[in-house]
């Protein structure tokens, strides 16, 4: 069984896009709180402090089940949570992001139709290195999916692949940034995180051989 190789957050140095019409620059650290002053003077406004997306979190009819899909489809790595959380759930983390499980208690708020798949529903999506082996597993898992590619003007191809975890929360795995990204307005700046975002870790990897850098 080959891991899965996905990744929803690059690791790039620090980058800010400017508005249209501006060189890109790339940003040393030493000048980055300088420069996002500069920033926030610019557009009159301060920008949120924000670094990164953090985690997602999906109601469960079952903690284990979707434990298991998100482990071994998506190679996603349970850790520990606060024993603060006195509800049923689970934590799971890799590719820069977490995903928080809590066991649902009414069915109600889950989808009813756990096959249905629709591009155009909310999904969350993962960028992926090789698409054919990311394919050749969902097979391997009987995952149920489907499949689009899309060109856009400058004959630029992104391949999606659309699939439902155990409630019926839709997955989407793409090799999107192919596109190239161009901001479409005049206001705001575009920050790219660098490894600022990842929490602490214990690097002792003889105790913990889940980890790989």
């Amino acid at each position: 069984m080959v891991t899965p190789r996905v990744s929803a957050v690059t690791q790039a140095p620090f980058y800010l896009i400017p508005p249209l019409g501006r060189k890109v620059q790339q940003l040393p650290r030493s000048s980055q709180g300088r420069k996002m002053e500069e920033g926030k003077e610019e557009s009159g406004a301060a920008a949120p402090p924000l670094l990164a997306l953090n985690h997602v979190s999906r109601l469960c009819r079952n903690v284990k089940k979707s434990i298991d899909f998100y482990t071994k489809v998506l190679g996603f790595v349970l850790v520990e949570r606060p024993r603060a959380l006195d509800f049923d759930g689970a934590w799971l983390f890799n590719y820069g992001v977490g995903i928080h499980l809590v066991q649902s208690k009414d069915d109600d708020k889950l989808p009813s139709d756990t096959h249905h798949l629709d591009p155009m529903d909310n999904h969350i999506s993962f960028q992926c290195e090789d698409m054919e082996e990311m394919e050749q597993r969902l097979k391997e898992f009987n995952t149920e999916y489907i499949k689009r590619t899309m060109e856009d003007e400058s004959g630029t191809k992104i391949d999606q692949l659309f699939f439902n975890d155990p409630d019926g929360f839709m997955v989407e795995i793409c090799n999107c940034e192919n596109l190239k990204l161009v901001p479409a307005g005049s206001m705001g700046r575009i920050k790219l995180p660098f490894d600022r975002h990842n929490p602490p870790l214990d690097l002792d990897v003889n105790s913990n051989p889940s980890y790989s850098y």
